[in-house]
């Protein structure tokens, strides 16, 4: 069942690296208590997620957070390792925080994962940007077409606020 506004977000565990190495972030140390960002892309550095759908997000990472966001997310069914060099490649004001989904778990929980085993990439999370307040979703803005960032870029998100 794919998750809706109006929906708490299910428990689930992010892989986050820090200085310390990799660490486990729980759905409650993301988003209780903050009003959150959520960017959702099918696979760090590809095509679209890489030229489009990022730069959105940081061309507008300022005014998101003038307009009540704590915490910018990028999510990816990628691991630790390949979303920190992302990071370092993508967010060179260090504005957001990259979660790992490597085995899809937070994907699948949010019903939001599509099968691109077609390209070889197997298990992959649908492109998407997600307002979430203190855990619950206020806005949902799910693309129809993966590789397409019209209705899920930076600029969507700041323009619902």
């Amino acid at each position: 069942m794919t998750i809706k506004v109006g929906d708490k977000l299910p428990a689930a565990q992010f892989r986050v690296m820090t200085a310390d190495g990799v660490q486990v972030k729980t759905t409650d140390d993301i988003f209780k208590g903050k009003k959150v960002a959520l960017f959702a892309v099918p696979g760090a550095y590809t095509g679209t997620c890489h030229k489009m759908h990022m730069p959105s997000i940081f061309l507008n990472a300022y005014a998101l957070k003038d307009k009540g966001i704590s915490t910018i997310a990028v999510v990816s069914v990628n691991d630790a390792f390949v979303m920190n060099a992302w990071k370092r490649d993508t967010d060179q004001r260090d504005e957001a925080i990259f979660l790992a989904d490597g085995n899809a778990e937070f994907t699948k929980a949010v019903g939001l994962e599509m099968d691109a085993s077609g390209n070889g990439l197997g298990i992959r999370s649908k492109r998407y940007s997600m307002l979430v307040d203190d855990g619950t979703v206020k806005i949902l803005n799910l693309e129809a077409v993966p590789s397409k960032v019209e209705v899920s870029g930076g600029d969507t998100l700041l323009s619902q606020l």
